[in-house]
């Protein structure tokens, strides 16, 4: 192979290949059973019961929100800490560690933001006050 590319092509070939035969294979096989019950909203097996349209906590959002936020950190900051000492030795201290302090500071802004803005603060329900005022 002379050229790079015609493995890059078969690769993709390949990856576009697989999943698409794997959904014709399960089309042809899959038992085909119309029931009324299939055409529900929501297939689960279970009755559902009440509303389906509840309101969530904006404060789960919120956690899962700065989750990513920190869970990204770790993947960015992780390799940098492996090649660190290959980076002293190449390009001096400070050119390996402002970058990283720099990313590190600007996390710390947006977690005091957050922090200062009550994204952190867990909203006690009301019927969670009235329980703590009755104890």
């Amino acid at each position: 192979m002379s050229n790079p590319w015609i493995a890059i092509g078969a690769l993709a070939l390949v990856a576009v290949i697989i999943p698409v035969a794997m959904m014709v294979v399960s089309a042809l096989l899959r038992p085909r059973v119309p029931e009324l019950s299939k055409r529900a909203t929501y297939e689960s097996g279970e009755v559902p019961t009440g509303d389906t349209r509840i309101r969530f906590n904006i404060q789960y959002y919120m956690v899962a929100l700065l989750f990513v936020v920190f869970d990204i950190e770790t993947v960015l900051i992780f390799p940098w800490t492996v090649i660190y000492n290959d980076a002293v030795t190449e390009v001096g201290m400070m050119r390996a560690l402002v970058p990283m302090l720099v990313f590190i500071g600007i996390l710390v802004v947006g977690l005091g933001w957050a922090w200062r803005n009550g994204a952190v603060r867990w909203v006690r329900s009301p019927r969670a006050q009235r329980q703590k005022v009755e104890r």
